[in-house]
């Protein structure tokens, strides 16, 4: 990013109170769950930040999960050992604040994500969504998702790609 915008991990001083996407289930979850989630330690949250006021520009969630082996893409399974279940990071949900959308700031916040997932000292994967529409489908698909499954939307981005990268 060019500096505009720092992620940190969401803490009680972020407003939260401003911050509008457009999506009410994003908003609502954002306003009055999230705090909940990550206090019992079912997510992570990250939010995105401007850095000449500190608004809320952005956030997203990130959890430990896993996905059945027989779900993966063919020729993803040859690579892989053959245990019931591969540990992936979930991509919980991720939104921009209305005032700040076409920003690539959703790239940026994908991109995070993705370098936390690679860098934990727990294992995974991939990083798995459930895009919630097909414009989001379309976003994840842009930066290098690909079907999971027979679950429409639900997309994975392996991360053994990405480590030499990183």
């Amino acid at each position: 990013m060019t500096g505009r915008f720092r992620i940190e991990v969401l803490n009680n001083q972020h407003d939260r109170g401003k911050f509008s996407c457009g999506v009410e289930a994003l908003d609502r979850y954002f306003l009055e769950r999230v705090t909940q989630d990550v206090r019992r330690r079912a997510t992570a949250c990250y939010a995105a930040l401007a850095a000449d006021t500190d608004r809320v520009t952005g956030y997203y969630t990130l959890a430990a999960g896993g996905i059945p082996l027989t779900d993966m893409p063919e020729d993803i399974i040859k690579r892989l050992p053959r245990y019931p279940s591969v540990p992936v990071a979930r991509l919980g949900r991720l939104a921009i604040d209305v005032d700040f959308q076409g920003q690539r700031l959703g790239g940026a916040l994908l991109w995070d994500a993705v370098m936390r997932a690679l860098r934990s000292e727990v294992a995974v994967f991939a990083l798995v969504v459930d895009a919630k529409d097909d414009h989001a489908e379309a976003f994840y698909r842009h930066h290098g998702f690909a079907t999971l499954g027979s679950l429409p939307q639900q997309l994975i981005l392996p991360l053994t790609n990405l480590s030499s990268k990183s």
